[in-house]
């Protein structure tokens, strides 16, 4: 099984800010859709109540540490190997937020990171990555128009054996 993170940065490492998106870039979510369709995707609880439902066309699965949590349409989990037990396919996806990619990022294979060019006001942090141990196996450049108002690149690494 190939463990993939799944980030939006902005130009400091900024992913969120008060359990929230601190950008609104529809093609990002598009990207993320096309990719994780049809695979199982790992989410912790505060990110899973930021979204507020299941991903369609995916396992999602919620890693918490409160037993007594219940989120319809989706597997709970309360540790890194039971969330994995639950997983199916050949890539499962991480999407955080903060301390589940922390806690996900020694056992993460590739990297597929939106990179905004703009600084935002944020309060959550994707961890630093040192790209020495990366190989960039691809990256694009995203469309800026009326709907996306930010300068972006999808990039795609892939952990260097």
């Amino acid at each position: 099984m190939i463990i993939s993170a799944m980030v939006a940065v902005g130009e400091n490492n900024e992913i969120g800010k008060d359990n929230d998106l601190p950008w609104r870039l529809p093609n990002d979510w598009a990207y993320l859709r096309r990719v994780t369709m049809g695979h199982s995707i790992i989410l912790g609880r505060k990110n899973y109540e930021s979204i507020g439902k299941p991903l369609d066309g995916r396992k999602n699965i919620v890693l918490t540490t409160n037993k007594d949590y219940k989120a319809e349409g989706c597997h709970i989990a309360y540790s890194i190997e039971d969330a994995l037990s639950k997983c199916e396919g050949e890539e499962v996806f991480i999407l955080g937020g903060e301390e589940i990619y922390r806690q996900f990022l020694p056992y993460t294979q590739k990297l597929y990171i939106t990179k905004i060019h703009a600084p935002f006001d944020g309060d959550r942090f994707f961890p630093t990555i040192d790209y020495s141990l990366w190989k960039e196996l691809s990256v694009e450049k995203g469309i800026k128009d009326e709907k996306n108002h930010y300068d972006y690149y999808f990039h795609v690494f892939e952990k260097i054996k």
